[in-house]
C-alpha cells in the first residue's frame, strides 16, 4: 500500500507463504487457505475444471481491486480474501478519504486557534487587540477526536498490509510513533490545564499530512537522495563565502581616520557581521548598499563586490539549480519508473486472477495452455471498478472490438492505456439550416477571424479604459464623470452580446458551449449585461448629470469599475489563441494540477519552520514605549537597548506586522523572508532584539526555501514547459489544447521509461505475501 517499497527488487520475504507450484499441468492438490488465490488446470481431455460460484465472484473481486490498485498507482500487496477486500474498497472510498483528508486539515489548523491565537484583525504589535483564545478543552477535545481517528486509520492499514509488510513498513512505523508521542503530549497539556510553554505535537502534526499521500512521500524519497549533491554545492558556496570574509575584513580593516571606516563600522566591524553582511549580498538583497562605503572612497573597492557576486550569485548559485535539476530529475524518474511499474502490476494481477481456463473457454487442445481472459467477464469487472465514465468507455468500446470473444495477456494491458488520457470533448456537428439568412450567420461566425475580430475589439475596450482611467488617476470618485465611460462600456457590451446570441445561431447551444472560450466569454458577457442593466435600473444612466454622491447600496464608481474589471478580465480570451501563450498557460495548469505534491511538502515546511520560529521568538521584537520615537524618523537612540530608527532598519520601515507572535504571522513572515527582498532587514532586527544565534534559524530557512525549494520548483517548471514546448512544436494553434491529452507526470518521462518485462512482472506476482499463484 505504500509508494515507496520497490517493486522489483525482492523485497517480499520468499519463504514468507506458500505460492504454489505448476506440477507438469496435472492439478494441484494442495488445500488452498482463505483467500488465497492458486491457478491450476489440466488441458489433456480439452476440459476444464469448473469453478464454483462463489470462487468465480472472489476471483472478479479480486480483479476489481487490483484494477483500481493499478489507477491509483497503489501496491497491491494487501489481504485479497472477500471481507478484506470489501474493507479495503470501503477504506480508499471517497468518503473515507475525503474524511480522512478533512481531519488532517483540522489537526492542521488548530495551529491558528491555540494559544498563541491567530484570530485578531492584525498582527501589528503596536495596535494589535488581545485574541481570543480558547478555553481549555476546547482544542484537545477537537484533537483527540482525531487522533483516534488516526488511530483507526492506522489499525485498517496495518490489517490489510500484513504483519509481514507492516515490519518493512517505516512509515507505518513512524505514524504509530507520532501518534503515541501526541498522546503523550495531549495527556501532560490536560494534565497541566493547557498552561503547559511548549506542545511538542504541533511539531509533528505535519507528519499526518505525509504519510497520507503517496505523491508526497514519494517526491521526499527524490528529495532525499538529491540532498548529497545540494550539500557539495552549499559546502563550496560556504567556502566561498568564507574567503571573501576574510579578504573583505582584511581590506574593511578600520583604520585611524575615522572617515575611512564607513565601510567597516556598517558591514565588516566582526565576523559575524562580515559573515552576514556577504551572506545577504549573495542574495543581493543589500547590492548596492553594501559597497556605497567603500565606493565613496574608491572606486577601485567595486572589483571586491563584483568578483563575490559574479562567482557567488551568477556562478555558484546557477550551478545549484542545473545540480538540482539534472539531480532530481533523475531521481523522479525513477519514482514514475516505480509508478508505471505498479499500474502494469495491478492490471497483471487482474489478468491472472480471471484467466483461469473453464470459465467459458472453448478453446481446442493446442490452446489449452493459452492465459486468455472473456470479454463478458471483463465487462463484468469494468463494470464494478471505480473509474472515470469516459475512461471506461473507452476500455469498454475497445474490449469489445475482440472477435473471438477472448483477451489475451498483452491486449488485456493495452486496453488500460486509456488511464493516461485526459478526456478530450468532441464538439457535437453545426446544426444544419434552409434559411440562407442563417446559413450566412453560420458562415460567417462560425470562422476563424471572427475569433480575430472579437480579440481586437476586447483589445480596443481594454485600451478605451486604460486611456479614462490615465485621464481620470488624479480624481477623487465624486470628480469622475463617468457618463463617456458608461456609453462606451454601452457599446462594448452590446457588441458582446451580439457576438454571443450570433455563435449560439451558428454553433447551436450544445455547440457553443463544447468550446471553453465561448464558455469564459459567454459568462462574463451574461455578467456584464447584468451588471449594466441594474445601473441603468439604479442611475437612470444615460444621463450626464448624475448625483455622484453614493446614496445606493453600490456607488455609480464602484459599479462603473467593477464591470471594466470584467472587461479586462475578458480579455485573456486571447490566451488560447496565442501558441507561446496557450503553451506557457497549459504549463501552469499541469502544475497545479500534477506537483501537488510538491506544494504539500513545502506546506509541511512551512509549517514545521512557522511553530518553531513561534516558540523562539514569540514577544521578542516590542515597539518601544515612545510611541513618537516611530513617526520621528531623525530621531537618534534614545531609548536605548535594541531600538533603532537608522534608515532602512525594522523599526524605520515599520515591518510591526511582521513577528512571531501567533502562526498565522509567521507563515507570512516566512514568505516574506523566502522572497528574499529586505530579508536583511528581520534578521538585523532579531539579532538585535534577541541574540547573533537567531541568524542561524534565519539562515537555515534561506536555504530550505528560497535556495532548495524554489529551484527544486524551478527544475520542474523547466521539466514540464520543455515537455509541451516539444509536443507543441508540430501543432497548430487550435491543437494546443489536446496537448493536455497526455499530460500527467508519468507521461512526461514516457520515453525515458523501461517497460517492465513479462519476467519481472510474473516474478513479483510470486512474491505477493497474499496472492498464491499456480502456473
Amino acid at each position: 500500500m505504500e509508494e515507496e517499497q520497490p517493486l522489483l527488487t525482492g523485497s517480499i520475504n520468499q519463504g514468507s507463504g506458500d505460492y504454489g507450484a505448476h506440477d507438469n499441468g496435472q492439478l494441484d492438490q494442495h488445500e488452498e487457505s482463505p483467500g488465497s488465490r492458486r491457478l491450476s488446470y489440466s488441458a489433456t481431455d480439452d476440459s476444464y475444471r469448473v469453478l464454483e460460484d462463489a470462487d468465480a465472484d472472489l476471483y472478479i473481486q479480486q480483479a476489481v481491486v487490483f484494477i483500481e490498485d493499478a489507477i491509483q498507482y497503489r501496491s497491491i500487496n494487501h489481504r485479497v480474501d472477500s471481507g478484506s477486500l470489501q474493507l479495503y474498497r470501503w477504506y480508499y472510498s471517497k468518503i473515507c478519504q475525503w474524511g480522512l483528508g478533512f481531519t488532517i486539515a483540522v489537526v492542521l489548523a488548530l495551529a491558528f486557534i491555540e494559544t498563541p491565537s491567530s484570530l485578531t484583525y492584525t498582527s501589528d504589535i503596536r495596535f494589535k487587540p488581545k485574541p481570543w483564545e480558547p478555553p481549555c478543552g476546547l482544542t484537545e477535545g477537537i484533537e483527540v477526536v482525531c487522533l483516534c481517528i488516526f488511530i483507526l486509520d492506522f489499525t485498517v492499514k496495518s490489517y490489510l498490509i500484513g504483519w509481514e509488510e507492516f515490519r518493512m513498513n517505516k512509515w507505518l512505523i513512524g505514524y504509530i510513533v507520532v501518534i503515541t508521542a501526541s498522546f503523550i503530549d495531549w495527556m501532560l497539556s490536560v494534565s497541566m490545564a493547557c498552561n503547559e510553554n511548549l506542545r511538542v505535537r504541533r511539531l509533528i502534526r505535519p507528519f499526518f499530512l505525509l504519510q497520507n499521500s503517496s505523491l508526497m512521500k514519494k517526491t521526499l524519497k527524490c528529495i532525499k537522495k538529491t540532498l548529497p549533491e545540494i550539500a557539495s554545492v552549499i559546502l563550496l558556496l560556504a567556502l566561498h563565502l568564507c574567503l571573501f570574509t576574510m579578504i573583505g575584513m582584511l581590506i574593511f580593516s578600520k583604520s585611524d581616520d575615522p572617515k575611512k571606516n564607513g565601510e567597516w563600522e556598517t558591514y565588516f566591524k566582526n565576523l559575524p557581521k562580515s559573515l552576514s553582511s556577504l551572506l545577504v549580498l549573495l542574495t543581493t538583497a543589500n547590492n548596492p548598499d553594501v559597497m556605497i562605503p567603500a565606493y565613496s572612497l574608491n572606486r577601485g573597492y567595486s572589483i571586491f563586490f563584483i568578483l563575490f557576486s559574479v562567482f557567488g550569485t551568477y556562478l555558484l548559485m546557477n550551478l545549484m539549480t542545473a545540480i538540482i535539476y539534472n539531480q532530481f530529475r533523475g531521481y523522479l524518474l525513477m519514482s514514475v519508473q516505480t509508478s508505471i511499474i505498479r499500474r502494469r502490476l495491478g492490471i497483471r494481477a487482474a489478468f491472472e486472477v480471471l484467466c483461469c481456463p473453464g470459465r467459458g473457454h472453448t478453446s481446442t487442445q493446442s490452446e489449452g495452455h493459452v492465459e486468455r481472459v472473456a470479454v463478458n467477464m471483463f465487462l463484468q469487472v469494468m463494470d464494478r471498478v471505480h473509474v472515470k465514465s469516459y475512461c471506461r468507455q473507452a476500455i469498454i468500446k475497445a474490449a469489445q472490438q475482440f472477435p473471438d470473444g477472448f483477451i489475451n495477456g498483452e491486449a488485456f494491458q493495452r486496453l488500460f492505456n486509456e488511464l493516461d488520457k485526459d478526456f478530450m470533448k468532441e464538439h457535437p456537428p453545426k446544426p444544419e439550416y434552409s434559411s440562407p439568412v442563417l446559413q450566412l450567420i453560420q458562415y460567417i461566425y462560425s470562422h476563424f477571424y471572427i475569433t480575430v475580430l472579437g480579440n481586437v475589439v476586447a483589445l480596443a475596450n481594454v485600451i478605451c479604459i486604460c486611456t479614462i482611467l490615465v485621464l481620470n488617476s488624479e480624481k477623487s470618485a465624486s470628480e469622475k464623470n463617468n457618463f463617456y465611460m458608461e456609453i462606451l462600456n454601452c457599446i462594448f457590451i452590446l457588441y458582446y452580446l451580439i457576438e454571443m446570441l450570433l455563435k449560439i445561431v451558428a454553433f447551436g447551444w450544445r455547440g457553443y458551449l463544447s468550446y471553453r472560450n465561448n464558455i469564459f466569454d459567454g459568462f462574463l458577457t451574461v455578467l456584464l449585461l447584468a451588471i449594466q442593466i441594474a445601473i441603468f435600473i439604479t442611475y437612470r444612466i444615460p444621463y450626464e448629470d448624475v448625483d455622484p454622491v453614493p446614496q445606493h447600496v453600490m456607488a455609480l464608481w464602484e459599479m462603473v469599475r467593477l464591470v471594466n474589471m470584467l472587461i479586462v478580465f475578458r480579455f485573456l480570451r486571447i490566451i488560447p489563441e496565442i501558441k507561446l501563450m496557450a503553451v506557457v498557460a497549459s504549463t501552469l495548469v499541469d502544475l497545479v494540477k500534477n506537483l501537488r505534491a510538491f506544494a504539500g511538502i513545502l506546506l509541511v515546511v512551512y509549517y514545521v519552520f512557522a511553530v518553531l520560529g513561534t516558540w523562539l521568538f514569540q514577544g521578542a521584537i516590542t515597539p518601544p514605549s515612545n510611541m513618537s520615537l516611530i513617526s520621528d524618523s531623525s530621531t537618534e537612540n534614545k531609548t536605548g537597548g535594541p531600538f533603532s530608527m537608522d534608515c532602512g532598519t525594522f523599526e524605520q520601515l515599520e515591518y510591526w506586522p511582521n513577528n512571531f507572535d501567533d502562526f498565522a504571522s509567521s507563515l507570512v513572515l516566512l514568505y516574506n523572508i523566502m522572497v528574499v527582498n529586505n530579508w536583511h532587514v528581520f534578521t538585523d532586527a532579531y539579532t538585535r532584539y534577541t541574540t547573533e544565534w537567531s541568524l542561524v534559524y534565519f539562515v537555515a530557512w534561506w536555504l530550505t526555501s528560497s535556495v532548495m525549494w524554489v529551484n527544486l520548483f524551478v527544475a520542474l517548471i523547466l521539466e514540464n514547459f520543455t515537455y509541451k514546448w516539444d509536443r507543441s512544436n508540430a501543432l497548430s494553434v487550435e491543437d494546443v489544447e489536446r496537448i493536455a491529452y497526455q499530460s500527467t507526470v508519468q507521461l512526461m518521462f514516457r520515453e525515458h521509461v523501461q517497460e517492465p518485462t513479462e519476467e519481472e512482472l510474473l516474478a513479483q506476482l510470486q512474491q505477493h505475501p497474499h496472492l498464491h499463484l499456480s502456473w
